[in-house]
């Protein structure tokens, strides 16, 4: 909105959950399946968890990230493929140059060539390599889905969703992507969020909480959000997919339909608002002022309530 007039409207959906996984707020349609895109990292790196992959606090908060391609990222990829008895010529992520512009201008400024370790996902992947590894299981196809890593996964994917994969792709880093409900999603975000401290959601949740930078990078507002919100933890995805939950399980998840990145951001902010976050914290993330956000209310009958910034 600018003085009045409406400029942009994009459409989509969006879901916040109570700690009971009830509906505190919806707008669109949170059953129907799409693409989470790397916003399900959190819960693949439950699945490895799961499967007995000994992973450090940095490295668990890496295999959930898509991160920016900095130094620090770099290094740590390095230090877990290195670990298990692997190099960076055994992931099968495709070459890439760093996600990051200013990482991105540099890397390419100093001559280098696009590579497999300086794609978004390498630390997914290199956790991949390393449940392989320790389950005894072959690494050159872990990609495939019907390899017993990529099985795995599935079923704790439907397992932490409560709901059934509605369709399996393939994710641009060549992992195998589900499709889920809006719900199904939010559903799991909560439940790592709230995990116990022995359990691997609740290892991720931390593992995430510690590491918000290894998780995006210094220049994310993902990064930043959970940074500026306490105990929250936050993954967004390609084609405006966001999910974010606190300690107690609230959760929420968010699909913009047109993919536009500048609508993602400022519905967190109205959505989060909604789970009692303090506006204070929200107030660099939530974009225009004049933002408004319409879906329904839980014990709201009006079908249009409005969450204002």
């Amino acid at each position: 909105m600018r003085e009045g007039m409406v400029e942009g409207v994009h459409h989509g959906s969006a879901l916040v959950l109570g700690p009971d996984r009830s509906t505190l707020f919806q707008a669109g349609d949170a059953e129907v399946a799409f693409y989470p895109r790397s916003a399900a990292k959190p819960l693949q790196a439950t699945a490895m968890l799961r499967l007995g992959t000994p992973l450090d606090t940095a490295a668990t908060a890496l295999s959930a990230a898509s991160h920016s391609g900095e130094r620090f990222h770099l290094e740590k990829v390095r230090a877990v493929l290195g670990e298990f008895g692997f190099t960076e010529d055994d992931l099968r992520t495709p070459e890439d140059l760093p996600f990051d512009v200013a990482e991105r201008e540099a890397w390419i400024a100093a001559g280098r060539a696009p590579s497999r370790i300086a794609h978004n996902c390498s630390g997914k992947h290199a956790a991949m390599l390393a449940t392989c590894r320790v389950n005894g299981w072959s690494t050159a196809d872990y990609l495939d889905p019907g390899h017993p890593l990529q099985r795995a996964i599935a079923d704790t994917v439907a397992d932490l969703t409560g709901q059934p994969i509605a369709k399996v792709a393939v994710d641009g880093c060549g992992a195998p992507l589900f499709a889920l409900s809006l719900r199904g999603l939010a559903t799991a975000i909560g439940k790592i969020a709230a995990g116990g401290p022995e359990t691997a959601e609740g290892l991720v949740a931390q593992a995430i909480r510690q590491h918000p930078e290894l998780v995006a990078g210094t220049r994310r507002d993902v990064t930043a959000l959970m940074k500026a919100v306490p105990g929250l933890i936050a993954k967004d995805g390609f084609e405006a997919v966001q999910v974010a939950a606190l300690p107690d399980g609230t959760a929420v998840a968010i699909k913009i339909a047109d993919g536009a990145d500048r609508a993602r951001k400022p519905v967190l902010a109205a959505a989060l608002a909604l789970c009692g976050v303090d506006r204070a914290a929200l107030a660099h993330f939530s974009g225009d002022a004049n933002l408004r956000v319409t879906g329904t209310l839980a014990d709201h009958s009006p079908s249009n309530t409005e969450s204002r910034i």
